[in-house]
């Protein structure tokens, strides 16, 4: 039998284990393995392997090594439930991204005082160091175990499988679970956990079932860094865009419309700045801005498609005369219409069409989450028309402005390629093309082997490129999205006159690079934890009078700033110095002036900036200079 291992081809025994396979290529890696991927599949550890394939031997510093770890934790949890509860019934326990869960249904319901005896009892399995034995068995001995167990909802999960399914057991100790693994070697390999809460969770996520008990928890190798999760968890919540919004006069949600935001004049401010630097950039990067309807025929929706495959998620309406209109979900179809109001020409391509429309989704109420998931906002949207030959240099284009655009937020970023998946449409050729151009664009601005591909995970119209940030607390954000399209050019049969006077197709680029505006100030907002950068923050600058001596010379200047078109806010209240100043701290204020008798007298200002840093009697000019810079030099 034959293995292929990473740059090597070897030959092994059949039923060979990827514990073997690693031992015959050192004692160290056999200590660090987990499990096996063969071809593709993950494996235990000791699972025979019967047939020739590409084997890669999963470690603990594995992408995927955190998944099996969090899974095979939810199993802990279930044998510690079930020794403490012996009459509960399990469901399923999978990882989470964060963590795992296990759903339960206890006889007498439990509360979160019951969490710390679970988690000691977890605590001695842990100990103990059970091996975790893989076994695989029948369909009718799964069920005779099962039942022998009495756990009807595995059994139900067992029934539903095809008879000549493979079904893999697991054992630790006296505890014996159906799952199909993975999982790692011992029960002390779970070393630093937390359950963290209960909630309720219908089984099989139907709410006509039985309301069954949720346990969530995480897991780490160390005990710093489950510290240091919850360390950051405590941050986040700090954090918290919804918190924050309300706190800053930015935005707010109100139940007479749920996931769309009210943006307070603060708030509005501060997305109006955004959009108006997009718009900038892209002007000077040769985009065309437009806007049209936010309700269309469901004609246009048929044409594109999206009337088949997304109408569940659009707000449908029929108009006076009984014919069905829908709330723009996205703004591709319009794009195409502007783009078919005149004849095309090769000389016009490319052309890119950007706009910053409203749009509405109908999203689930439970899906809402602040700004984060809404059912209105608006997408810093672009559709560019190419030719065939231009996909690589539009690509570096459109990659240039985003790396322009994150850069000037500080936000790290790294790129995905999603590649041709089995249900494509189009030219093979076509996607071969445009796939290796993608390639090649990816290896110039990332280097070679310094993005992820995922194999198959392109839209069915065309690769892709994704945008993933990381905000200042680790967490990863799926923002903007690169996405080649072969077919809506095709349905609604756009064209453009090439140079030798024939009609060609155009291809259509989808491209956000924000994801969307209301998205990415849910995003910044706790990056920054509201302290904004200069040339963001909705007031730049809070004139703060020390008594009503200096509260004329205050306003007169608080004019002054307005004039050269500074944000400034003026604080002439009777409230006490200290006071006003705290005040504006607490409003995340990039500068304040504090002005009294000497200032006035002297016609300077004395600076205090938002880090605690303070200057004395600066000239006017020389603040405005300052400020200035700082809005635009880092804007740029």
């Amino acid at each position: 039998m034959k293995l292929q291992l990473r740059d090597e081809v070897k030959e092994f025994e059949n039923g060979v284990s990827t514990l073997d396979v690693a031992k015959s290529i050192s004692e160290g890696l056999a200590r660090v393995a987990v499990c096996g991927q063969l071809n593709g599949e993950l494996i235990d550890l000791n699972r025979p392997i019967i047939c020739d394939g590409k084997l890669e031997i999963i470690t603990n510093k594995s992408p995927e090594y955190q998944e099996i770890l969090r899974h095979s934790a939810a199993h802990v949890l279930a044998q510690a439930v079930k020794t403490i509860f012996p009459t509960a019934k399990c469901w399923v326990g999978p990882a989470t991204k964060d963590g795992f869960y296990y759903d339960f249904d206890f006889k007498t319901p439990i509360t979160n005082e019951d969490l710390s005896v679970i988690e000691d009892e977890m605590n001695k399995i842990v100990k103990a160091n059970f091996d975790i034995v893989f076994k695989e068995v029948s369909k009718k001995e799964a069920i005779k175990l099962m039942k022998d167990s009495k756990e009807p909802y595995k059994v139900e999960i067992i029934e539903s499988l095809p008879d000549d399914e493979k079904i893999t057991t697991y054992s630790q100790g006296d505890y014996v679970e159906v799952c199909r693994g993975p999982h790692v070697k011992s029960t002390g390999m779970v070393k630093a956990f937390k359950l963290t809460k209960i909630a309720g969770a219908y089984l099989k996520g139907d709410s006509k079932n039985k309301m069954l008990t949720r346990i969530y928890g995480v897991v780490f190798d160390k005990k710093s860094e489950l510290d240091e999760y919850f360390k950051n968890l405590e941050e986040a919540m700090k954090r918290d865009h919804r918190k924050l919004g309300k706190e800053l006069e930015l935005f707010f949600f109100d139940e007479t419309a749920p996931g769309m935001a009210y943006f307070l004049p603060k708030g509005f401010t501060l997305l109006n700045t955004l959009i108006n630097y997009w718009r900038e950039l892209h002007r000077k990067n040769g985009y065309y801005e437009f806007t049209a309807p936010q309700l269309n025929s469901s004609v246009l929706w048929k044409t594109s498609g999206h009337w088949d495959h997304y109408k569940e998620d659009m707000f449908v309406l029929t108009d006076a005369d009984g014919n069905e209109q829908a709330l723009k979900p996205m703004n591709c179809p319009n794009s195409i219409k502007i783009y078919q109001s005149k004849t095309r020409s090769y000389k016009d391509l490319p052309l890119r069409l950007n706009d910053v429309d409203v749009i509405h989704r109908n999203e689930k109420s439970g899906q809402l989450n602040g700004l984060f998931r809404v059912r209105m906002f608006r997408q810093d949207d672009s559709h560019n028309y190419i030719t065939e030959n231009q996909i690589g240099s539009e690509i570096k284009s459109i990659l240039k402005i985003a790396n322009q655009i994150y850069g000037v937020f500080n936000l790290p970023y790294k790129l995905t390629l999603s590649t041709r998946p089995s249900d494509y449409m189009g030219e093979l050729s076509t996607w071969n093309k445009a796939e290796a151009e993608l390639k090649e664009v990816m290896n110039e601005i990332c280097g070679e082997g310094n993005y992820r591909i995922n194999e198959g995970d392109g839209a069915f119209y065309g690769p892709k490129i994704d945008i993933k940030m990381q905000d200042c607390l680790g967490r990863e954000w799926q923002m903007g999205t690169i996405q080649l399209d072969f077919q809506l050019p095709q349905r609604f049969e756009l064209s453009f006159v090439d140079s030798d006077g024939s009609k060609k197709q155009p291809i259509m680029i989808h491209r956000a690079i924000l994801g969307s505006f209301e998205r990415f100030i849910g995003i910044i907002t706790e990056h920054f934890a509201g302290a904004f950068p200069t040339w963001l923050a909705p007031v730049q600058v809070k004139v703060i009078s020390v008594s009503a001596k200096s509260a004329d010379y205050a306003q007169r200047v608080a004019g002054e700033l307005d004039s050269r078109a500074i944000r400034v806010e003026c604080d002439n209240s009777d409230e006490r110095i200290g006071y006003k100043i705290r005040l504006a701290q607490l409003e995340k204020v990039p500068y304040m002036l504090i002005l009294g008798e000497n200032e006035m007298n002297s016609n300077k200002v004395s600076v205090r900036k938002r880090n605690g840093e303070e200057l004395k009697d600066l000239e006017f000019d020389e603040f405005v200079r300052m400020i200035k810079e700082d809005i635009y030099e880092k804007r740029i």
